[in-house]
């Protein structure tokens, strides 16, 4: 029976398609979504598209979501390594976030090794698994990765260590076991970060904790990577904020923490200091050491963590979903895996730029078509636009993976510009990236066109950065599916989720002020 049962949901299926390719073309190439050519490309009217589960630039599994990227240097491969917390979303509230691996040379392209360190049983220290790191000991040839484990009932967390010889296959080490001590709460006591201290020839593991009612950056010092011995804390939170997923490492003349505020932001932040000493210290001083609070990111990335390879060092974090798929909901845990570059400035702050093989896997030129502009704007795609305050142009759909570039001209501190997506014809609604040069802001709002004409705009998400002092931004906007990503004179990073790109129409604004645009180029996967 099951032959006959399978030829005939095959036929149906090879009906259906036959029946869609009446009207339009279906081409499918490099394992992309399907690429629609039609009549579609000649309207701008809303097209629902599907996203795809499947791995693609901004890493997602087929199945479940990203959670807490790990990633590691491993010394022996010549690779990174990013172990991530699976979320599976199958509503077991039990056991669940098993630790998976992927492998990957370049921040751009993945190699799932699928899942690596699997949760405990219910009556186990590890039902659920959170956030840690991965070391390499040269003495045994061992790879360590601590981690946590999570349970319902009290001590809640427990650090835990699982070895490799290989970093691919795992084995748990049940004789391992580090509980918060006497005067730290047993329940809140996670994210190992485990570095090698060169200077002082030791092994520091940070942990998120809380200490006699305290937010703080607990810290353990080792010599054998088995047995560690409780010391002072590595960092009093500023305003007893709660700093999740500790990473601190040495970045040519200074040392770096970032950190997830969990409480307050929910950004990704960062203090910086000459000397070790000094970061440790910094946590005693009531004040941010600079601007915006070190502040890296958006609300809709979480998780950052680092990993370098000696000449570059690269941020992954995680793309929220939102709830409904809908981009003015609130964030759900977890999506998709997106990785920049950091940029050290010569006085020590940081900024993000793309990875270079994100920049590059884009590289098919495709040509604009202008669709609509406002009365008044002068240029062309080629040429360019001169756009004042009001005015726009809508080009044709995105494909699926898409990267613009434009440099913007303007003068300095004075007006708002951006691109806007889901720009449809039929709708009384589209979203906006804004660059508010004005007043140094990145914002990412859905744009509502009012009956009498006029534009209400309703925030979804925001970064502060500082505007450009000669006024010219170049700016590069790269989307996979619904993530998107806008880049900005090589120093700030916006991610965003936003559902709809994906096949719809785009295009570029000014609201206030005015811009040149030039240098427009569009490229794809």
């Amino acid at each position: 029976m099951r032959p006959m049962i399978l030829t005939s949901i095959l036929f149906a299926g090879f009906s259906l398609l036959a029946a869609s390719c009446d009207n339009e073309t279906i081409l499918r190439g490099n394992d992309n979504p399907p690429a629609i050519q039609s009549d579609l490309d000649q309207t701008t009217g809303y097209f629902s598209s599907t996203e795809a589960a499947k791995c693609d630039l901004f890493y997602k599994p087929a199945i479940g979501y990203v959670g807490d990227p790990m990633p590691f240097y491993d010394p022996q491969a010549k690779d990174f390594k990013i172990l991530y917390l699976q979320d599976m979303r199958d509503g077991n509230s039990v056991v669940y976030h098993p630790i998976h691996q992927l492998v990957t040379t370049d921040g751009a392209s993945y190699q799932s090794l699928g899942e690596t360190i699997a949760c405990g049983s219910a009556a186990e220290d590890d039902p659920a698994i959170g956030t840690g790191s991965t070391v390499y000991d040269e003495a045994t040839k061992t790879y360590h990765t601590f981690y946590t484990g999570h349970k319902s009932a009290s001590p809640r967390e427990v650090i835990l260590c699982a070895t490799s010889s290989d970093c691919k296959s795992w084995t748990k080490d049940r004789s391992f076991r580090l509980q918060a001590p006497g005067n730290y709460n047993v329940d809140e006591f996670r994210d190992p970060h485990v570095f090698y201290d060169e200077d002082a020839q030791i092994y520091r593991m940070l942990l998120s904790a809380i200490r006699d009612g305290r937010s703080v950056i607990a810290q353990f010092t080792s010599s054998d990577l088995r047995k560690w011995n409780e010391v002072d804390p590595f960092f009093y939170t500023k305003w007893n904020r709660f700093y999740e997923c500790p990473d601190v490492f040495k970045m040519g003349d200074y040392w770096y923490m970032i950190y997830s505020d969990k409480d307050v932001t929910r950004n990704v932040q960062y203090f910086y200091a000459p000397t070790l000493q000094g970061l440790m210290s910094m946590g005693d001083d009531p004040a941010f050491p600079h601007l915006f609070e070190g502040k890296l990111e958006g609300l809709s990335f979480y998780a950052g963590k680092t990993a370098g390879d000696g000449m570059n060092r690269h941020l992954w974090g995680w793309c929220a979903t939102r709830a409904g798929n809908t981009n003015e909901k609130t964030t759900d845990w977890a999506g998709a895996l997106v990785a920049h570059k950091l940029v050290q400035h010569a006085d020590g702050t940081l900024g993000l730029t793309y990875p270079d093989a994100v920049y590059t896997t884009c590289k098919q030129a495709v040509a604009l078509t202008e669709m609509s502009k406002s009365e008044g704007v002068t240029g062309n795609a080629s040429t360019g636009y001169q756009l004042n305050a009001g005015q726009s142009v809508r080009f044709a759909r995105l494909q699926y993976v898409n990267k613009v570039e434009m440099k913007i001209t303007t003068t300095p501190g004075t007006s708002v510009f951006g691109v806007s997506l889901v720009d449809c014809s039929d709708r009384n609604y589209k979203y906006g990236l804004y660059i508010e040069d004005r007043w140094d802001n990145l914002k990412f709002d859905k744009v509502t066109t009012l009956d009498e004409g006029d534009e209400e705009r309703a925030n979804i998400n925001s970064k502060q950065f500082i505007h450009a002092a000669d006024g010219v931004y170049q700016v590069t906007v790269v989307s996979d599916h619904s993530v998107c990503v806008v880049y900005i004179n090589g120093q700030y990073a916006f991610t965003n989720r936003i559902y709809g790109m994906q096949r719809n129409p785009w295009g570029i604004f000014c609201s206030d002020g005015s811009i040149t645009v030039s240098d427009l180029k569009y490229t794809v996967k």
